[in-house]
């Protein structure tokens, strides 16, 4: 609930991301699959908001390829692929969507593609204090094997520094796409008995990083992302949907 003094244009801005977020999730999970999405009037009404809430939080759905308007036929849902799945919110509901393992691997598909040359780069160009949020990525990662830290928290934050260390902008850009893909990684292989990220594997590639070997960087990062890969492939079939 917001405070009795807060400033209108602040409650006006809670109210329409409120609105964005109940109404984002609740087009990827699938909930307008079957029926038509609601008019604004009919929106606003539901949500207890005002038309220019309502109107700004569709346009801010519609920039994202969720909605799109068409004249005699209002405004409908898009299929997935209008979405900008690169969008930090859409990567977001997409979590709370069923699992689907076609996802993980797409996701896995797409860092197989981008890390591998970041760690190149980051062989090539990462300063010391690069190198050094790496290690420390590694050494939250170390602590999370002995409870003392968690354990997707600092699976990702080595994976984003390998992705700065590259000094890339566009590639600094997939730090969300690898959250969102560990975060689906973690819902699958904790199904899988003793499988947990190889703390050896990701040292591996810090080791490359830090010695200045792009090659060696490039493989080891290869290799780590293509075991998650083969996992997915050698278990589908065998991995029973959520309730």
């Amino acid at each position: 609930m917001t405070g009795a003094g807060e400033p209108r244009h602040q409650l006006g801005r809670n109210l329409t991301y409120g609105m964005l977020d109940a109404l984002g999730r609740a087009i990827v999970t699938g909930f307008y699959d079957e029926i038509p999405f609601p008019t604004e009037a009919e929106l606003a009404k539901q949500q207890g908001v005002s038309r220019s809430v309502t109107r700004e939080a569709v346009k801010m759905l519609t920039a994202k390829g969720l909605l799109s308007a068409r004249p005699r036929q209002g405004t409908v849902v898009q299929p997935i692929s209008s979405w900008n799945l690169f969008d930090p919110d859409v990567l977001s509901w997409l979590l709370d969507r069923r699992f689907s393992i076609d996802l993980l691997r797409e996701f896995n598909q797409l860092r197989i593609a981008i890390e591998p040359e970041a760690a190149a780069l980051a062989a090539n160009v990462a300063s010391d204090a690069d190198k050094a949020r790496i290690a420390d990525g590694l050494r939250r990662m170390e602590a999370a094997e002995a409870g003392d830290d968690d354990p997707l928290e600092s699976d990702i934050a080595f994976h984003v520094a390998i992705l700065e260390a590259s000094n890339n902008a566009f590639f600094a850009q997939f730090r969300d796409v690898v959250g969102a893909a560990l975060r689906t990684s973690i819902r699958f292989t904790n199904r899988v008995v003793g499988r947990t990220a190889s703390v050896p594997d990701h040292a591996a590639v810090l080791k490359a990083i830090s010695t200045g070997h792009p090659d060696r960087a490039r493989a080891a990062m290869r290799h780590l992302i293509s075991d998650v890969l083969i996992l997915i492939d050698s278990s589908e079939g065998q991995t029973r949907p959520e309730a």
